[in-house]
């Protein structure tokens, strides 16, 4: 049984989501900013912005996880899908459920709206994460591609 439930971010979860993103950010070696941290969370608070929040809380109030997602065009199949942006756990929470409840909330989430599919990318060597998506998501075959503007 879980010890812990998952909700949308709240303005009063600001300081603990913080915490929770710059360790994401740490994770994937990402230099980041106050600046930038505050302008995710301002997304995530914004009604009209595309970017939404959940997080696992315990019953104590303490953050234990996070996810940010958002739908986006498919125009292939005319549908809408989800893209899981960001999923992180706390360090002393792994291993308690927390990243596969979350994903099923995105997961959710996504049925109720309709959408056609969620997805989302991570790196070849987070093999931690990896044994999670792998259970609880298909692998796709696609390759991914930046390029800078």
């Amino acid at each position: 049984m879980t010890n812990f439930s998952i909700r949308p971010v709240r303005a009063d979860d600001r300081s603990q989501w913080d915490t929770l993103y710059q360790g994401y950010a740490d994770f994937y070696k990402v230099a980041q900013t106050h600046e930038m941290r505050e302008t995710v969370w301002s997304w995530l608070l914004h009604e009209t912005k595309e970017s939404r929040g959940l997080l696992a809380v315990s019953p104590d109030g303490k953050v234990l996880g996070l996810t940010h997602f958002r739908p986006f065009a498919r125009p292939l199949s005319a549908t809408t899908g989800c893209f899981l942006d960001d999923l992180f756990v706390s360090p002393d929470a792994r291993g308690l459920g927390v990243a596969d409840a979350l994903i099923e909330a995105v997961r959710d989430v996504a049925a109720e709206n309709g959408w056609s599919v969620v997805r989302w990318i991570t790196a070849e060597n987070n093999y931690r994460g990896r044994g999670v998506y792998d259970r609880v998501a298909s692998k796709t075959n696609w390759v991914t591609y930046d390029i800078k503007p």
